[in-house]
């Protein structure tokens, strides 16, 4: 996270949920910081094309409900179309699979590269904050896919 309001008189204790259709991850709470590294790594299966990834940055109350903080939206179909682009060529580590401008799709700060990495996509991208003063959040997806299912592949 960057530069997140404060929403206590002091500080903020900040957490982020993930959703991605009916699944919900979320990180660890990080205390008094408004600029947190989690560092964690959550996992969710995509099955369905028509979602959005939504990360909610909430502030841990402890005697009250948890204030939320601001959220961002992730546009999968890059990811299709990059894993489409993707699947049958032999590429190598490191090949630009697609470019990701700022639109009214999703919340990125600024161009972000959707990168073939050992058998997977990765893209490092900054999220802007939507409905609050202030805040970003720094991230990276990465989708692997998996043959669990025909149309089923995990964004990690």
């Amino acid at each position: 996270g960057i530069n997140l309001p404060l929403k206590d008189t002091f500080h903020s204790d900040p957490y982020v949920v993930v959703t991605l259709g009916d699944q919900k991850v979320k990180t660890s709470c990080k205390k008094n910081n408004c600029n947190p590294v989690w560092d964690d790594e959550l996992t969710l299966a995509l099955k369905h094309p028509n979602v959005q990834i939504v990360l909610t940055v909430y502030d841990k109350d402890t005697f009250s409900k948890d204030d939320k903080i601001g959220e961002a939206k992730i546009d999968i179909k890059p990811y299709l179309k990059a894993l489409e682009m993707s699947y049958h060529q032999d590429l190598p580590n490191g090949v630009k699979v697609d470019k990701v401008q700022p639109n009214r799709d999703n919340c990125l700060a600024k161009e972000s590269c959707i990168i073939w990495e050992n058998g997977k996509l990765i893209q490092d991208m900054t999220l802007i904050l939507q409905n609050v003063e202030c805040g970003e959040v720094k991230l990276q997806i990465e989708v692997i896919p998996k043959l669990l299912s025909e149309d089923a592949f995990y964004i990690a």
